[in-house]
């Protein structure tokens, strides 16, 4: 009966923390802020690399799949500044989901104490890490495509349109 309870819990709150997570408006989520930022340790999403992330990350079940109408599609379809920077900001809203779901099958532990509440909790934080660390890698990359675009326009800035330098390498003259 524990183990019932536990799966109501964690599919009741799935389903919330699933629907908030579609709802939140996206403005909130700056990628280069933290937490959503690469830290120092992750190289950039290269420390995932040593998972063999890109062997078993398109293998994990992915909602966009499941819920075609209200997900956008997680493949990379066009190079497109504003739709790489929606991507991004989905990946921070993943990322706090999947964290959220983490932290609130705590409660599994109260719902039922022993032993069976802790195996199901671990099943469930180690179902929920692997999309975390999808969230991250996925997101060092499209930042990088980004990062690299505001380089090119900063430096299409600095020059007049007879090629000239203009002065200005932080572009506050125009």
């Amino acid at each position: 009966m524990k183990l019932l309870h536990c799966i109501l819990y964690l599919g009741t709150v799935g389903i919330i923390i699933f629907i908030s997570g579609r709802i939140v408006p996206k403005r909130w989520f700056d990628s280069r802020s933290f937490p959503w930022r690469s830290f120092e340790w992750e190289h950039g999403g290269r420390i995932y690399n040593k998972l063999k992330i890109k062997t078993w990350q398109n293998k994990l079940p992915d909602m966009s799949k499941i819920c075609t109408k209200i997900m956008p599609p997680k493949k990379m379809v066009s190079t497109d500044r504003d739709r790489i920077i929606v991507m991004l900001q989905e990946t921070c809203i993943a990322e706090i989901t999947h964290v959220v779901l983490i932290l609130l099958s705590l409660e599994c532990l109260e719902i039922w104490d022993g032993i069976g509440g802790i195996i199901c909790t671990v099943i469930y934080i180690a179902a929920n890490i692997p999309y975390v660390i999808m969230q991250r890698y996925n997101r060092a990359r499209l930042q990088k495509l980004i990062d690299r675009e505001d380089k090119v326009i900063s430096r299409e800035r600095d020059y007049d349109n007879s090629g000239a330098y203009n002065g200005d390498p932080l572009g506050k003259l125009n």
